[in-house]
């Protein structure tokens, strides 16, 4: 299973995949971080794409085409901002990864690429995370056999060294 995940340090919205996982807000509107960086990549369509969806609830996630991404599709998702983890915290965040992998699924994607969702200014502990975000990659990976790769793409070799220790130690 191993060869189905990949960790890549670099830029998200220059990956030529079937989708790129947005680390959005409620109102999908835009915003900083990696959302900010995908709204000017795509271009304005995917603004007016995302107006069109009402936002998204923490937990969940949305489709939109790629516009000027390399990738064909953004699939929006909201992780929870940290609170210290007394307020289900993890479970939003693994929902984040579970419901990005259905819509996959459901599209027919083969390769997906996610960034450290919440760890940016939504505060969640990397560690914490990036080990959530395996678990439930790994997880849907067996549920969703056609789903040829998944990419971790991380900021920050900081970033990559803490997928590398949850990849090995799940």
């Amino acid at each position: 299973m191993d060869g189905r995940i990949e960790i890549v340090e670099g830029d998200i919205t220059r990956l030529a995949v079937d989708a790129i996982v947005n680390a959005a807000n409620t109102s999908l509107l835009g915003g900083g971080g990696v959302d900010g960086a995908i709204h000017r990549a795509a271009g304005p369509e995917l603004l007016d794409a995302c107006k069109k969806l009402h936002g998204c609830p923490t937990g969940e996630a949305r489709l939109t085409p790629g516009f000027r991404l390399p990738a064909r599709f953004v699939i929006h998702t909201v992780g929870p901002i940290w609170h210290g983890g007394d307020r289900n915290e993890d479970v939003l965040l693994a929902s984040c990864y579970r419901e990005s992998m259905r819509l996959a699924h459901e599209k027919g994607l083969k390769t997906i690429a996610f960034p450290a969702i919440s760890t940016g200014a939504y505060g969640f502990p990397l560690a914490r995370a990036t080990a959530i975000a395996v678990r439930e990659v790994r997880a849907a990976l067996d549920d969703y056999p056609e789903i040829e790769k998944v990419y971790f793409v991380c900021f920050s070799e900081r970033a990559c060294r803490a997928y590398a220790a949850a990849l090995a130690s799940s």
